[in-house]
């Protein structure tokens, strides 16, 4: 039998915002300016930073990853989510109707949001050609196995398959220093 083994890339607190958005915070006509580029084509890693406020806390400077979405999202970690004073769901990116809300401050203005925070549930991104080499399809679950001393399994892992994406599993830090992960390192599909 072939092991197929996929790149990880472990991912902090973070959001993607609307263009109406963005101006509020940043004010009319900003522009989000690259930091770094991320692993998934035309997405980045931005200069700007916002804070999030929440009932019982704040996380400061907390980065915006770009380009601008037709909807805010916010990405926190679950110790986050005890931080802010929220009952946090894990949840797909996109899927966020029952999801808290927060206040975004930034150097030009403040958007207060009734939805839009999620804990990101793990998922797998692949061109369709890597969907095809794995036996895979769009919207599979999967489960992903991790050698070494903290070995595990990761179970209901999410397979989303686009021709604009690039191979790579996407865990938060949280995930990936329960398990000794570090960015780069190859994981084991496990598709039953």
């Amino acid at each position: 039998m072939t092991v197929k083994k996929v790149p990880v890339g472990l991912s902090n607190r973070h959001l993607h915002v609307s263009k109406e958005h963005l101006e509020k915070l940043f004010g009319p006509g900003y522009e989000l300016t690259e930091f770094k580029v991320l692993s998934q084509p035309g997405q980045y890693a931005c200069e700007e930073k916002v804070d999030i406020v929440g009932p019982k806390g704040t996380l400061k400077g907390v980065r915006i990853l770009g380009p601008v979405r037709k909807e805010t999202q916010i990405e926190v970690l679950a110790a986050d989510a005890y931080k802010l004073g929220l009952k946090v769901p894990v949840r797909d990116s996109g899927d966020l109707e029952g999801t808290p809300g927060v206040k975004l401050v930034g150097p030009k203005g403040e958007v207060d949001l009734d939805y839009g925070v999620i804990v990101a549930a793990r998922h797998i991104h692949m061109h369709p050609d890597d969907a095809k080499a794995f036996g895979v399809e769009d919207f599979q679950r999967v489960k992903v196995r991790v050698e070494g001393m903290r070995g595990l399994v990761f179970e209901n892992v999410l397979i989303r398959v686009s021709p604009s994406y690039a191979l790579d599993m996407h865990l938060d830090t949280e995930e990936g220093n329960a398990a000794g992960i570090q960015n780069g390192d190859m994981l084991e599909v496990i598709i039953d």
